[in-house]
């Protein structure tokens, strides 16, 4: 069975910093794309940063020149540099595989930015 689990998540004052990880357990061979979703109170899941093409990263343009997407294949792990944290960036993270063709999700970390 596959399974995602995150870590990293906190409260953070505005300007702080986070890293947030995520790591893929279980039948793994490889994976067609990773990625980091949130989802804040009242609001739709969106895409924050992912990798769905081969050296190609993609970032919301809210979070692009602060947040970083990265990926060691080797431990089968996506992790979230999370710079200049503004309170707009307070949600629920989740990260995400799609493993033989499947979408996996991880269960989510909170990440709140509040001075």
């Amino acid at each position: 069975q596959v399974q995602l689990v995150e870590s990293g998540g906190g409260l953070v004052q505005p300007g702080g910093s986070l890293r947030l990880s995520c790591a893929a357990s279980g039948s793994i061979a490889n994976y067609n794309a990773v990625g980091w979703y949130r989802q804040a109170p009242g609001k739709r899941r969106e895409l924050v940063a992912g990798i769905f093409t081969v050296g190609s990263a993609n970032y919301a343009d809210s979070v692009k020149g602060r947040f970083t997407i990265s990926e060691d294949n080797a431990k089968n792990t996506v992790y979230l540099q999370m710079n200049s944290l503004q309170p707009g960036d307070t949600a629920v993270y989740y990260c995400y595989f799609n493993i033989w063709g499947r979408d996996y999700w991880g269960q989510g970390t909170q990440v709140t930015v509040s001075s």
